[in-house]
């Protein structure tokens, strides 16, 4: 369906006779194959990616062969590769694909990122899920789903069809997906209510990552964060609903040295604190940016590089705009992945929310999003913080139907170099 006859078409007929049928073919095309695999399924505004990550590592651990499909990467068994399709959840016939490579290779489990908007579109049709797991919930494609009422009840379809859920209790409105339905089994966690079945105590955080008890057994993780903590809790959550031992829950996770475009480093010689993180909604900026906060020591100042993906919730980005520049001491706005949108419709959008910065002084806009790095760079002083949103790990920048190489941590290592 091409973009521009797609954009008129409403969303429900393009769901009921595009995505539904072709999600029918599909898992008839290729045996439904979910039938032979416990399928864990992921969903949630933030986390959901590094949760996965976090899930599989454990599973690999109690000995399982398992297949694992994320926005960053794709494995089955041992075999890993990219996901360069800058998809969350595969088309209908790419998922049942896999699904069929998955059970042809012996595989037992198949974790699956899975996003609000392959469950409104029947994209997973056909697939029966083991657990669900439910991350959070906060602000994020309202240019799809309109309303947050709209955006929570797609996410519940993933309850609906689950015999086992795991799901957070420090998320706003937990109950809504606890008492969804009679399920087999469910497991509850959290950082902050005693009364959750998982419950993370004794939480102390450093630079390079957390540690925490639960049920007496100490955990250890290899990314900063509370946020991260809580994806932890998820993917041991996980391991307790489907009888996996803690302890090989706690060796999985300590093996974890980082999740790629997740609170990742890039190690320099300038004396520079550089972060790449895929942070693309206010929840996850805020949670971020709190966290670099509390690290930076001494005068060292927190430079930002950021933007906001085109024909997404456009209302998202001057709260965007607003809560980097309450952190951030310098602001580098830039493209992101603009699609067809005019990007400098988006900047001005973004720049409604930024105040309290005198422009060129404190804050540039640079659309060319190497020479917004390169700037960042050149700008900071040994013990800054450059922190870079939005990309993450992907592997291609999005400009009307233009796919270009883009990869963020060899732009800014050679950069780095160029210095």
């Amino acid at each position: 369906m091409s973009h521009m006859c797609s954009r008129f078409v409403p969303q429900i007929f393009k769901n009921l006779f595009y995505h539904l049928p072709l999600a029918v073919f599909a898992a008839v095309c290729f045996g439904f194959p979910a039938k032979k695999l416990k399928v864990i399924g992921v969903t949630g505004t933030n986390g959901k990616t590094t949760t996965v990550q976090f899930i599989t590592r454990i599973l690999q651990e109690a000995g399982k062969k398992t297949a694992m499909a994320s926005t960053i990467n794709f494995a089955i068994g041992d075999r890993e590769w990219t996901n360069a399709s800058k998809f969350t959840t595969l088309s209908a016939w790419k998922l049942q694909k896999f699904l069929r490579e998955a059970v042809d290779s012996d595989c037992e489990y198949a974790v699956i990122e899975t996003s609000s908007h392959a469950l409104d579109q029947r994209r997973v049709w056909g697939i029966g899920y083991e657990v669900a797991v439910m991350t959070n919930v906060t602000r994020e494609h309202l240019d799809y789903h309109r309303t947050m009422g709209e955006y929570r009840r797609a996410k519940r379809r993933l309850f609906d069809r689950a015999r086992l859920a795991v799901v957070n209790l420090d998320m706003e409105h937990p109950e809504e997906y606890i008492s969804l339905k009679r399920y087999a089994g469910l497991v509850s966690y959290s950082t902050e209510r005693p009364e959750a079945d998982v419950f993370a105590e004794g939480l102390a955080f450093d630079t390079s990552g957390a540690s925490f008890l639960v049920q007496g057994r100490e955990f250890r993780i290899h990314l900063p964060g509370r946020h991260n903590v809580e994806n932890a809790l998820a993917a041991i959550a996980v391991a307790r609903i489907l009888g996996i031992d803690l302890s090989v829950a706690g060796q999985a996770l300590d093996g974890i040295s980082g999740v790629p475009g997740r609170m990742e480093l890039v190690p320099n010689v300038r004396g520079l604190h550089i972060v790449i993180d895929y942070a693309v909604t206010p929840d996850s900026l805020e949670k971020l940016y709190a966290l670099i906060a509390g690290m930076r020591t001494g005068d060292s100042r927190i430079i930002a590089v950021f933007g906001a993906c085109g024909e997404r919730d456009r209302g998202k980005r001057p709260i965007m705009g607003s809560i980097v520049s309450s952190y951030a001491d310098a602001l580098v706005l830039t493209n992101e992945d603009p699609y067809y949108e005019d990007p400098e419709r988006i900047a001005d959008e973004i720049e409604s929310g930024i105040s309290g910065k005198e422009k060129g002084k404190e804050y540039w806009r640079i659309p060319d999003r190497r020479e917004a790095i390169a700037h960042a760079l050149d700008i900071a002083k040994p013990g800054d913080w450059i922190i870079v949103t939005g990309k993450g790990a992907e592997e291609t920048m999005a400009i009307r139907d233009t796919r270009l190489p883009w990869n963020e941590r060899v732009v800014i290592e050679e950069e780095l170099a160029r210095l």
